[in-house]
């Protein structure tokens, strides 16, 4: 059990400033996990190194931030939320700037270490100093302000981003834009995160966190092996190594008397949809940011410009879409918004699949903005429900494991991604055409979602109503 909850406020507080402070922090976070991928070249010719060999500073910030999670939750609790999320925030600025001042790839390196420990904390942290003040009724509003900006907007953003600042200014000011604006953003913290006190019994489960971090550390360095380099043996046991530390982290902490995470929320069915169709689902909307830029250059022949600006598509059905998802949860619930979205984004990748390069320009810019749209919709809902029927004295643990999914997800959707590819590229399924390879994977990742729907399809009618309030909803048990 994860013991009291000394940071809960007496009377919470729906405060939108506050949302929006984290949001931002989150953005920062998300972009800089992906945004040196259209800097690499650069990068290496200043570094006179080749440009595969930098994808090490992004697999070390990745990592950094996923094996960082499960730590930061038990911060929080033992130093207060409000302590973490400023400190989280400083040496992710502070980071920022020695990336900036990198003369070389070993440094650069270790200051995306840096960076992300930074971020590892922010994430959880920041969604705890939202959701320990926000009643149940306005939960739903405040996951949506959560959600948009790192997960929605940031992976379409980076390539732009980055592409802007390499071309017009220099690398350096990917990093270099973080310091105002991680100032700016501890300043507001320090003024808008309530002050909370820490608990100072509560101890570190070391045996715990060693084999969690090492679990998470593995899986994504096992799927980013997978992901950019194909199959072999290293990464597939790799990716064992870590499946089995978590499975031994999962035993330790069932039978230890103070765990690192209270694995009593999987008994909630709402937040257990978190790691079965959410995870799928995260997985799913992954892999398309990774795929159509792809499809479009390899197996169009367009330039990255106009591949870009075509799936900036995306980008603007998840900001439409984005003011009608709450009144959309509230009239229906979220049983049949996830069945929906999840439904509705496999029809879209099946869609993608039967595209070529005389199909017109404006009916693939309509299918990407539907597929932005249905992509907001769905992870609005995820975001929402996990948390509608978790207790106080289990948020912290919640909060943590959603954390760590959502990374693992996120590397695994580019891995499977990139598996499917290699695999349709080998078996002709599709024609022998240079798209026949794409037609396959979108077809097997449409294939994929269609599971998030099935286990949406299982929930409780009335799930997660307490948040939703929507007109068909009504109260029902917590657990099962």
């Amino acid at each position: 059990m994860t013991g009291a909850v000394p940071d809960v406020q007496s009377e919470s507080k729906w405060q939108p400033r506050l949302a929006l402070l984290v949001a931002a922090t989150f953005f920062m976070e998300f972009l800089d996990g992906t945004v040196l991928t259209t800097a690499m070249p650069r990068i290496a010719a200043d570094f006179k190194v080749v440009s595969a060999d930098v994808n090490i500073t992004m697999t070390a910030y990745l990592v950094t931030v996923a094996m960082g999670i499960p730590l930061s939750s038990w911060l929080a609790e033992r130093f207060g939320a409000r302590r973490i999320f400023c400190l989280a925030i400083a040496v992710f600025t502070v980071a920022s700037l020695l990336c900036a001042a990198s003369q070389d790839l070993t440094l650069l390196t270790l200051s995306r270490v840096a960076q992300g420990a930074g971020g590892a904390m922010m994430v959880p942290v920041g969604t705890l100093v939202v959701l320990r003040g926000t009643p149940k009724s306005e939960l739903l509003r405040a996951t949506a302000f959560l959600v948009w900006p790192g997960l929605l907007l940031a992976p379409v953003l980076a390539p732009l981003v980055g592409g802007a600042f390499t071309t017009y200014l220099s690398w350096h000011w990917i990093f270099l834009i973080n310091v105002p604006l991680g100032l700016a953003a501890f300043i507001a913290a320090l003024r808008l995160v309530p002050r909370t006190g820490g608990d100072a019994g509560r101890r570190l489960d070391w045996r715990g966190l060693t084999l969690t971090t090492f679990g998470v550390g593995s899986l994504v360095v096992g799927l980013e092996g997978v992901g950019g380099h194909g199959a072999g043996v290293v990464p597939a046991a790799v990716l064992l190594a870590g499946a089995l530390a978590l499975a031994g982290a999962a035993w330790w902490m069932l039978k230890a008397k103070a765990p690192l995470f209270d694995l009593r929320v999987f008994a909630t069915r709402t937040f257990r949809a978190t790691s079965t169709g959410g995870f799928v689902y995260r997985l799913t909307i992954s892999s398309v940011p990774f795929l159509l830029p792809l499809l479009f250059q390899d197996g169009f022949g367009w330039d990255p410009l106009k591949s870009g600006a075509m799936v900036a598509a995306v980008f603007i059905g998840n900001i439409g879409i984005k003011p009608a998802t709450t009144p959309i949860i509230r009239r229906f619930g979220f049983k049949p918004v996830l069945v929906f979205a999840s439904f509705a984004s496999a029809v879209t990748f099946a869609a993608c699949a039967a595209l070529n390069a005389g199909t017109p320009e404006p009916l693939i810019f309509a299918l990407l903005l539907a597929s932005g749209a249905f992509r907001s919709i769905g992870f609005s809902a995820y975001a929402s429900v996990q948390y509608a029927d978790i207790v106080p004295g289990e948020l912290p643990s919640a909060n943590a494991v959603s954390a760590t999914l959502v990374q693992l997800a996120a590397g695994a959707g580019i891995a499977v991604g990139a598996l499917f590819l290699r695999l349709f590229d080998h078996v002709s399924l599709f024609g022998d055409g240079t798209s026949s390879a794409y037609r396959g994977a979108f077809l097997a990742m449409a294939a994929v979602m269609l599971l998030s729907t099935v286990d949406s399809l299982t929930l409780h009618r009335y799930a997660g109503a307490e948040v939703s309030r929507s007109a068909v909803s009504k109260p029902e048990k917590r657990r099962g």
